[in-house]
């Protein structure tokens, strides 16, 4: 994290974990929106006349599509077609960058060097010098546009202000990235602590889970094809793009409709505390092994806890999920905010 940045934090009240995740009191929701550092989150820079090209090789949606006015989620997979990470690919002032978690950024970094090769294509760790702040509420909107120009109208929609590039994401209530440099970001944070409550990083990350989109962290890296988490639902897959790493897997998974397992959205009560990776128990399982895997999981506003988890499809049919063993907490599954579709794009 930038130091000054990390000061600036601090002074305000917020307490930075070694892995970069900020808390501040949890959001009570008696403010109209809620402000998130969003520093556990780390930025890839890709440059280059090739870099289109390069990345297009790599990820599993098509690059080419990427505008200056629109996001594009995406998954990195080795050859077995299992992900190793998953992020947003957006441009900024003709640059492209790749947000994902900071956890997974150092080893995605390292692999993707690996294969540029003669490629005229320049990689680097954008996070100190890019801040990325998060706005979300239903007042969001209104106290963007009081201070920025230009906002985005809609889910994956960018737009350019000055120094600034706002996201709009996915999710139940509108919510909001900022990205800029540090002093930017600090006159923003400013005018905005005003309005809404500075509150911990897991407070956004509740918002990706509740709006059903996966984030593979360093527990779970090479655990799911990307149909096990959704990601073709997201239009987070291209399946007329060609080849990249992993596409033989995924386009037979996609086509031959052996999907056996899916992301779930559930609820899980007590205090068992459980974590990205956590193994699933269910009498219906298959002999031997496990029903599925928390892939993200938060606190919950009213108590316990709010997970994305991947389950073979019978268990979830037979409502009989429980967290790590049969004395585990019952898992409660909740509607995902998208329906279940096989179309393929």
């Amino acid at each position: 994290m930038n130091n000054n940045w990390k000061t600036f934090l601090e002074s305000h009240a917020g307490s930075v974990t070694d892995d970069n995740w900020v808390n501040f009191e949890q959001y009570t929701q008696t403010s109209a929106s809620a402000l998130c550092d969003l520093s556990h989150l780390g930025l890839i820079r890709i440059t280059g006349k090739d870099s289109v090209g390069f990345l297009q090789g790599q990820f599993t949606n098509d690059i080419r599509e990427l505008t200056a006015d629109k996001c594009q989620l995406n998954a990195y997979c080795n050859p077995k077609g299992q992900m190793l990470a998953n992020g947003w690919f957006f441009r900024r002032d003709d640059e492209i960058f790749l947000l994902l978690p900071t956890a997974t950024l150092p080893a995605v970094l390292k692999r993707l060097s690996m294969f540029v090769l003669r490629s005229e294509v320049k990689l680097s760790d954008a996070g100190d010098e890019l801040i990325r702040i998060g706005l979300i509420g239903d007042q969001a909107e209104k106290q963007l546009a009081a201070i920025i120009s230009t906002i985005p109208s809609a889910p994956q929609q960018v737009t350019q202000a000055d120094d600034l590039t706002i996201i709009r994401l996915p999710g139940i209530i509108p919510r909001f990235e900022i990205i800029g440099t540090e002093p930017s970001i600090e006159k923003i944070w400013a005018t905005l602590a005003t309005q809404a409550q500075p509150t911990s990083s897991s407070f956004w990350a509740l918002q990706d889970i509740h709006a059903g989109i996966p984030t593979v962290y360093p527990a779970t890296v090479e655990t799911f094809i990307p149909q096990m988490v959704n990601l073709q639902l997201l239009d987070g897959i291209s399946f007329t793009k060609g080849c990249y790493c992993g596409q033989e897997v995924v386009a037979r998974t996609q086509h031959r409709g052996t999907l056996k397992r899916r992301m779930y959205l559930a609820h899980i009560s007590g205090n068992q505390n459980p974590s990205a990776g956590d193994t699933l128990f269910s009498q219906s399982a298959e002999h031997g092994k496990s029903a599925g895997t928390i892939v993200n999981v938060q606190p919950a506003p009213k108590g316990g806890f709010d997970a994305l988890a991947m389950v073979q499809i019978p268990c979830f049919e037979a409502d009989d999920i429980h967290l790590n063993d049969a004395a585990g907490e019952k898992l409660c599954f909740r509607e995902l905010t998208y329906p279940f579709v096989t179309d393929v794009r």
